[in-house]
């Protein structure tokens, strides 16, 4: 079976990638440059790249990209530079939440989405509180950093447009903390709703914790289907 990474070339990304041809599935990215990507991913023969601008290609160019692909995970994130935080596109990931769920919706084939997001976007469907100051502060967030925007409007594109019923599509965002890099994949505990402040407390993640919770959600449908419709938060479980 085949999966489609977008924002492959990220560190997050790169690792997901990794994991998911570890784990025997065929791989399809789409990058602006693929000489970002380490070699021995260039290299393995289950893996299918497409240079280009995801936000650029045309409809019939990303219906072509979901054919025969199960599922979509999404490590797409804004640079952190002035010009990536400020600059266009301001909605990358909303918009290619956007796009990839109608290119889905054209092709009429069942597809998994699993989103990476963060544990300062809130679900307050889901009966999540806050206190004032860290409403205030990620307030502020929202205003002042696009990205952040982004990601909560991304979160919120897939819960409340795509929602639960969806003829074609189930989806799955996956929220970690205070991203850490490590080597190894370590135990991780998983919860539906933050444990801890994501301003004032934040906990660890590990980046390749993420990956790996994310490529099992695409081959282990048990994991699915306990996970699905929700916002999961991954924590390192010495957290």
């Amino acid at each position: 079976m085949t999966t489609l990474v977008v924002g492959a070339s990220g560190a997050t990304g790169q690792l997901v990638v990794e994991q998911l041809l570890a784990m025997g599935e065929e791989v399809k990215i789409i990058v602006r440059s693929s000489a970002s990507l380490a070699p021995d991913i260039q290299k393995h023969v289950g893996l299918r790249v497409t240079q280009a601008s995801l936000l650029d290609m045309s409809d019939s160019q990303l219906q072509e990209q979901l054919q025969g692909c199960r599922a979509v995970i999404s490590c797409l994130g804004h640079n952190l530079s002035f010009k990536g935080i400020f600059g266009k596109p301001r909605r990358l990931v909303t918009d290619a939440m956007h796009r990839l769920s109608q290119a889905a919706q054209h092709n009429g084939t069942p597809l998994k989405i699993i989103l990476m997001n963060s544990t300062g976007c809130v679900n307050p469907q889901a009966g999540e509180r806050i206190s004032r100051k860290e409403s205030l502060v990620i307030g502020l967030l929202r205003h002042l950093l696009p990205p952040h925007a982004d990601n909560e409007e991304a979160a919120a594109y897939l819960q409340s447009q795509v929602g639960s019923g969806h003829q074609f599509i189930e989806w799955v965002t996956v929220r970690p903390d205070g991203l850490i890099d490590e080597k190894q994949v370590s135990p991780y505990h998983l919860y539906a709703s933050p444990i801890r402040s994501a301003i004032f407390d934040s906990g660890k993640t590990s980046r390749i914790n993420v990956a790996h919770f994310m490529a099992r959600l695409v081959l282990e449908e048990k994991l699915w289907q306990s996970w699905k419709g929700q916002r999961p938060v991954i924590y390192n479980a010495n957290e």
